[in-house]
This record gives structure tokens, C-alpha cells and sequence, in this order.
């Protein structure tokens, strides 16, 4: 049955089915007494709502993390932060690898569609380096963060905070523990602390740039014109966001939220705003009391998010180039979309624009359809859909106050956001064929 059923999906419906198979095992373990502290079970819709939160990489909670589950609950969290942040066909082959079994040809492709590759040849090989610069980054980081954590909080609760935070991190999940002494609070506490600044914040960039840029970056080291333009694309961008963002950030809280920090505290803040807004979901300062200026820049940022192929959501980096050019050169005029000396074709530009426009669609529907049902403010309302489909989990709080249907939009977000909204919508047709009709043409006006 389960042969038969993986021969008929398509690749597309297979990511979208394994996904949802990997929330529906971690909600009902979470539903379980030993799952929280209190030894109660836990409402189904709350424990999926998680779930989802956590295998999407999102950060969304209706509940306080530290306080509501136990450490198995905890440990169940994590494990889907990392299947999820890395995909769960990439965590299978490598298992398959260690077994050695043999790798098809179709779950090759399946590969390849995860982690969202321009070609299946070396696929198994890129899915060894993920696995091992993975491990590395993040055994990195949570030692880091242990170092800093340890004197604070002793040995075992130290050396656990590292290793949960730094996966969380690399995952760009956004799911904290800090929150035992201020509920919610994230990282608040450490907004001047370097080594967890700085730690953290490397982590979100190195998940969120992609795997592809990784693999390519470890072939030609620093050789910048040497590197493939979808590299050249994710590193510009990701570094004009980054510092673009920042810069915004203080120029717009400088005499507000931030106006009682010392001068590193400032920058450090503006920095970790800027990058966390790219899909984890941490905070280093109350989203809440955010300028509706900064709110806005926060939900453009999470709208655009990381790279493709990462363990970040939005249209990403290279939706957001290729359009602009694309606009560019139709203002300009010019035949063709050009970037760093080479051509993108009509395909490229078509994809971003459906990935563009599908994202937009459900958000703007998404916003509608939560004010409709519940008197919340259109600010949050938008800062928390946006936060959903892009995978990112900041907040202005209101996560814990939605209703049941409100839960359920969310949740479909934080899916779509995760397997890409048009990948979504294509899992839905299948492989049903077109017909090679062209049909007559005819103009009509447009703007």
C-alpha cells in the first residue's frame, strides 16, 4: 500500500505529504501527560498548533515554551525543529547512506525538490555536506551559547539552553526557553550580550542562506566571480538586508525603544531586528512596543526572508532580485533581464512572479479572514500573518488570544510557508497533463 502510494505522489505531493506525517506524529506526542509539566493532556488543536510552529520552523506559540512542556515535550520540539529545518528526505538518505542501501533514482529527485537544487547529479553528496556542516555549526554554536548560559543557569540546564537555542537558531525555528522568569520575554535580557548576539545572529545567516550557497562557497572559497549567480544573487542580498535593516531599525527606534541603551546595545539590537526578522523569530527587544515604522519594515523583511534551499521561509532573496530586475528592464525597456553579466530566463522570471503573487494572495486573504472573525488590530493582525507564512515566529503577542478558526489559518500559513506556497498549490494538481492548445491571442489594456 505504502509502495503504491509513493509511486502515484508526485515529488512535489510527497514533500507536502511527509511534512504533514511529521506534524501529526509530534502533535499527538504532544497531546501525551508526560509531554507537559503539569501531567494534563494537552488540546489537540494547541499541541498541532505547535507541532506545525515547530516542523514548519516557525516560533508561533499559544503557549509559554519553557513553562507548559516537560523535557520530553521540550526534546519533542527539538527533534522537529531539526527534521524540519532540514527537511526530512535529507535526514533519510543520510540514514540510508550509513545502512548503505541503495538511493533511486525517484528519491533522488525527491531530494532535490527538498532541498530545491538546479540539478539531481551530486545530490547525495550535497546531502552528506548538509548533514556534516549542520552538525558542525550547530555543535559550534551550542557550545558557544553553553559557555555563556553554564555560569548563569549551572552545568546540565546551561549545556541543554545551548544546544536547544543553537538548533533552534540554525533552524531559524525561533522557539526559546527564556522565558521562565518573564513569560514570552525571548532575549530580551541579553539585547547587549556579544557572545549570544553575535552567536545567534550567525547561525540565523548560515541556516538561512542555503545549502546550495554553502556547498558553492566551500568549492571556490573567497573567489567571489568565480561563484554561480544564484550565489553572487543570495550573498548580496542577504548582506543588503541585513545592514539595510539595521541601519532602518536605528534610525527608526533610536529615540524609542532603544533610546535608554548604551551605543553597542543600540547597534546590536538594530542588527539582531534586521537578521531574526529574516525568518527565526527571535527578539532581542519587545515586538509589541515596535513604531508601526519599524513593524512594517519587520513584516517586509519576514515577507522576503531567507534563501532558497535553506532552512528559512519567505519568497526569498532570489524571488525578490529576479523581479526587480524584471522590473528594471521593462522600465528600461530591454529584451532581456540581465544580472552579473548573465541572462535569466522566461522560466525564472514566471516562478518568481507565482511565488510572489501566491504569497501575497494568502496573506492579504489571511488578514482579511482573522479581522473578519476576531476585533484585533490590523497592525498585529499583519505582523502575525506575515510572520506565519514566512516561517518566523516574531509576534506582537496575540498567538495565545486567537480563536480555534483563527489557530487553523495560522497553522495553514506556517505549512504553506514551510513546503512554499506554490509548491503547495501544485501538490494539489498532481500530475494531471495540459492539453497543447495554444489559444488565439488578443490585448488588452494594462495600468
Amino acid at each position: 500500500m505504502l509502495k503504491l502510494l509513493y509511486k502515484k505522489l508526485t515529488q512535489t505531493q510527497m514533500i507536502a505529504v511527509g511534512f504533514l506525517t511529521i506534524i501529526l506524529a509530534g502533535a499527538l506526542l504532544l497531546t501525551l501527560p508526560i509531554s507537559s509539566k503539569d501531567g494534563q493532556m494537552t488540546n489537540f488543536l494547541d499541541a498541532f498548533f505547535t507541532a506545525t510552529s515547530a516542523s514548519c520552523v516557525t516560533g508561533l506559540v499559544v503557549s509559554n515554551t519553557v513553562e507548559k512542556w516537560s523535557l520530553f515535550g521540550q526534546l519533542v520540539i527539538l527533534g522537529m525543529i531539526q527534521i524540519g529545518g532540514l527537511g526530512f528526505m535529507t535526514i533519510g538518505v543520510f540514514f540510508s547512506i550509513i545502512l548503505r542501501r541503495k538511493i533511486g533514482l525517484r528519491t533522488r529527485g525527491i531530494l532535490q525538490e527538498s532541498v530545491n537544487t538546479m540539478q539531481i547529479g551530486g545530490i547525495v553528496r550535497l546531502a552528506k555536506k548538509i548533514i556534516i556542516g549542520t552538525v558542525f555549526f550547530e555543535g559550534l554554536g551550542a557550545i558557544l551559547l553553553s559557555i555563556r548560559f553554564i555560569p548563569e543557569f549551572g552545568v546540565l540546564r546551561g549545556s541543554f539552553y545551548g544546544i536547544f537555542h543553537s538548533i533552534s537558531a540554525f533552524c531559524n525555528a525561533g522557539f526559546d526557553l527564556m522565558g521562565k522568569e518573564i513569560p514570552y520575554a525571548s532575549f530580551t535580557g541579553y539585547y547587549d550580550d556579544w557572545i549570544i548576539n553575535l552567536t545567534i545572529m550567525t547561525l540565523i545567516v548560515v541556516g538561512g542562506i542555503g545549502f546550495l550557497v554553502w556547498d558553492d562557497i566551500w568549492t571556490h572559497k573567497w573567489k567571489f566571480r568565480q561563484y554561480k549567480l544564484h550565489t553572487k544573487i543570495v550573498i548580496s542580498a542577504t548582506l543588503v538586508l541585513i545592514f539595510g535593516g539595521a541601519v532602518l531599525f536605528y534610525l527608526f527606534e533610536n529615540s524609542h525603544i532603544i533610546s535608554d541603551m548604551s551605543p553597542s546595545g543600540k547597534i546590536l539590537s538594530s542588527l539582531f531586528s534586521s537578521v531574526t526578522a529574516r525568518t527565526a523569530g527571535f527578539n532581542t527587544v519587545d515586538t509589541a512596543a515596535l513604531q508601526d515604522s519599524s513593524k512594517l519594515l519587520t513584516i517586509v523583511l519576514m515577507f522576503i526572508g531567507g534563501s532558497p534551499g535553506s532552512t528559512a521561509g519567505g519568497i526569498k532573496t532570489t524571488t525578490l532580485v529576479v523581479m526587480i530586475f524584471y522590473l528594471r528592464e521593462n522600465i528600461t525597456q530591454n529584451r532581456c533581464c540581465n544580472i552579473y553579466g548573465r541572462r535569466l530566463s522566461d522560466d525564472v522570471i514566471k516562478k518568481a512572479s507565482a511565488v510572489l503573487c501566491t504569497n501575497l494572495f494568502l496573506s492579504v486573504g489571511a488578514v482579511i479572514l482573522i479581522t473578519a472573525i476576531q476585533p484585533i488590530p490590523m497592525t498585529d493582525v499583519l505582523l502575525e500573518v506575515f510572520s506565519a507564512i514566512g516561517t518566523v515566529g516574531m509576534s506582537t503577542g496575540i498567538t495565545r488570544d486567537l480563536n480555534a478558526i483563527s489557530k487553523i489559518i495560522i497553522i495553514f500559513l506556517m505549512y504553506c510557508g514551510r513546503i512554499g506556497s506554490l509548491s503547495f498549490a501544485l501538490s494539489l494538481r498532481g500530475n494531471k497533463k495540459t492539453t497543447p492548445v495554444v489559444q488565439p491571442v488578443e490585448q488588452i489594456t494594462i495600468g
